[in-house]
């Protein structure tokens, strides 16, 4: 489980986010860090159960660096303010949609899922996979436990059709999308608990069918390319 101190850690952080301070409190950010590796290993099992898809996923390659890359960024603080992992087959680099969580205190955690920034041939196949299965496509966001988990999908959006797709389409607000995210907001005080491991995999399970539908696009295109 999350511990207590890991979030503590992060709230401390943010309210400190220079070197000077982080090479002081190093030793909190190594047991923080570790404690949240340990919490996805265990996590990555039990989805590994869940969804037979998710292979070669392990705490190294799906944990994301605390450290930013500022160099064409106006905020220059060298630290994330928050642990994530993005839980996918091959790890946070796959194409693949996969499983997502994002522990940030104060309001910030959730947990996620689906097709973030899609290379343009992966994308393409996507639309065209909603253009085709339209129907299929609404019926898996328009799910009741779906809408009651998620809400509507979130991220970027075109303000135009994309080239080569009906304007008059009926899911041509959907086909406009360039991410197809799916997020559930969490409160701090469920992070620590026991069971917020358990709550993560209810979660997923519902994910899971969006994330098949999206599996086959993908699929098309990095088999095609191997």
């Amino acid at each position: 489980m999350i511990e207590q101190s890991t979030i503590q850690f992060l709230k401390d952080l943010e309210k400190n986010n220079n070197r000077d301070w982080f090479n002081d409190n190093r030793k909190s950010y190594e047991l923080a860090r570790d404690n949240f590796s340990s919490f996805i290993e265990e996590l990555i099992i039990d989805i590994q159960k869940m969804d037979k898809f998710i292979t070669d996923a392990t705490p190294k390659n799906t944990i994301f660096r605390i450290f930013k890359d500022v160099r064409f960024s106006k905020n220059k603080d060298p630290y994330k303010t928050h642990f994530g992992a993005s839980i996918s087959r091959g790890g946070r680099k796959s194409e693949y949609p996969g499983y997502y969580i994002h522990i940030k205190p104060n309001g910030g955690n959730f947990i996620g899922g689906g097709i973030y920034h899609a290379q343009p041939a992966v994308l393409n196949s996507i639309r065209n996979e909603i253009a085709y299965n339209a129907q299929n496509f609404d019926e898996l966001i328009s799910n009741k436990d779906f809408v009651k988990a998620f809400g509507e999908l979130e991220g970027d959006k075109l303000s135009r059709p994309p080239k080569g797709f009906d304007k008059e389409h009926p899911a041509i607000e959907h086909i406009k999308r360039k991410d197809f995210l799916m997020m559930h907001q969490v409160d701090d005080k469920f992070i620590t608990q026991p069971k917020f491991n358990r709550y993560c995999i209810e979660q997923f399970v519902k994910m899971k069918p969006l994330n098949e539908f999206f599996r086959g696009p993908v699929y098309d295109v990095l088999e095609s390319n191997d």
